[in-house]
């Protein structure tokens, strides 16, 4: 799921640190959930008690690691804060890591693997996973994935079949955060979460990742039903954090996602109504997504914005039509209208034409065009809550976390110098602030007060 975000209202520099406090221990990062056993003197007794991971190591070893999962990273750092041994320098890492200081995090974790040495290749390989989840949390895109399969396989092979778990849902995630859902839902998917006898903590971000996905997939009946598999895990966990992440995604369903444009209507639209109006019949055209699409007929226009800018204003304006010199000044820039511009609307009015053959016709009228949808009732008009390229920032951005231009620039499939200028933008309102300088700076903003991001976040909605 999402990192640390949120959707509610409120001030946002208080409403962010309330948040990141009270999440430390799961979505933000749940590394409470690896369990560290080493071999030699420190190997650990096997069994299915998860509370006698570190059964063979010392008492201080043994109790830090259940604090932290519990999420009590203070109290695990009192017991091992000045250890140097190669278990201590680990779960000093995941502890860092839930108090959000990712690059000591990340340090402490390097450090350890190298302690470990090649023949602790178990040990290497949970050290690998806890600092992918570091780098994604911290929203380093590069780093997130380098290494994480071959992690898994070690794990694998060495039968730590819960660490196994754990790093193929962080991979989930990273596709998620990418928008690329169908990596997500294959990764996922090879996830048997019915028979996989996972802890109750491991368990519940398995169901939470499986909502996200059936989110952002539009299947609502799908995702609640994740979301109380989730919250019974968490119960179970009792994990408070846990139990209260739950409790944010499922006030995401009934959050507004989007505004419907019908007739010349504009009202909210939640993520329910959405997978109701995408399965009615009608003619929608999704302005998150860039697409047109009813029941048998789907077109992309994600990478075509002048053909999916006239559909636009054809389906806001249905059922009458809308004038040539408005499509033009509107869809083109142009400040006045030149017959050039005449000629040129009619190639791009012929290439709609041909797009949309199966889903709808094009009507000339004395003084524009008119869309007339084919076995559709009526037209409606999905747009963002905020419009223009920096509605997808902003949504990536409205998880709390800091983002690099470079992180973004993944993220959404553009380039980096549109986001940086869409972001110099954003900055002279104030709708986002930057920290650092140099290669470090990156940026942050607040949440998108009233609505869920949701329907803003797949990668085909893409900056520019």
């Amino acid at each position: 799921m999402r990192l640390t975000g949120s959707s509610s209202q409120g001030s946002d520099g208080c409403r962010r640190t309330l948040h990141a406090v009270s999440r430390l221990a799961t979505d933000k990062i749940s590394l409470h959930a690896l369990h560290f056993r080493f071999s030699g003197s420190l190997q650990a007794r096997s069994g299915p008690d998860d509370i006698s991971l570190f059964s063979q190591m010392d008492s201080f070893l043994t109790a830090a690691a259940r604090l932290l999962s519990a999420g009590d990273p203070l109290g695990a750092l009192k017991r091992i804060a000045l250890r140097e041994d190669a278990p201590a320098l680990a779960l000093r890492g995941i502890a860092m890591a839930q108090l959000g200081d990712y690059p000591r995090a990340r340090e402490l974790l390097r450090r350890a693997a190298r302690r470990f040495g090649a023949r602790e290749r178990l040990a290497q390989a949970r050290c690998r996973v806890a600092e992918a989840e570091v780098a994604l949390a911290s929203r380093d895109l590069p780093r997130a994935t380098h290494g994480l399969d071959s992690a898994a396989r070690v794990l694998e092979a060495h039968g730590d079949r819960a660490n196994a778990v754990h790093a193929r849902l962080i991979g989930t995630r990273f596709h998620l955060l990418v928008g690329e859902i169908e990596d997500a839902s294959e990764t996922l998917a090879s996830i048997d979460l019915a028979n996989s006898g996972l802890p109750p903590a491991l368990l519940a971000r398995a169901e939470l990742t499986q909502a996200e996905l059936c989110l952002r997939r539009i299947r609502i009946t799908d995702a609640s039903a994740a979301l109380d598999r989730a919250a019974a895990a968490a119960r179970a966990a009792g994990i408070p954090a846990l139990v209260a992440e739950v409790g944010r995604v499922r006030n995401a369903l009934s959050a507004p996602s989007a505004r419907l444009i019908r007739r010349g209507v504009v009202q909210p639209l939640r993520l329910d109504e959405a997978e109701s109006l995408f399965a009615s019949g009608d003619l929608v055209i999704d302005a998150c997504r860039r697409e047109v699409r009813r029941p048998g007929f789907e077109v992309r226009l994600a990478g075509r914005p002048v053909l999916f800018g006239l559909v636009r204003q054809l389906a806001e304006a249905w059922p009458a039509d809308v004038p040539r010199d408005r499509l033009i000044t509107e869809t083109f820039g142009a400040r006045s209208v030149h017959p050039s511009h005449r000629v040129r609307l009619r190639v791009e009015i012929g290439r709609l034409r041909v797009v949309l053959r199966r889903g709808a016709r094009i009507e000339s009228t004395p003084r524009g065009f008119r869309l007339l949808p084919l076995r559709a009732p009526n037209v409606a008009v999905v747009a963002p809550p905020n419009e223009g390229p920096a509605g997808a920032i902003l949504a990536l951005l409205e998880d709390g976390e800091c983002w690099s231009t470079s992180a973004l620039s993944r993220a959404l499939g553009s380039s980096q110098r549109t986001v940086q200028r869409t972001l110099r933008e954003l900055e002279e309102t104030a709708a986002v602030h930057s920290v650092g300088r140099g290669r470090s700076r990156c940026w942050l903003a607040p949440a998108l007060s009233g609505f869920a991001t949701t329907l803003l976040l797949p990668r085909s909605l893409q900056v520019g």
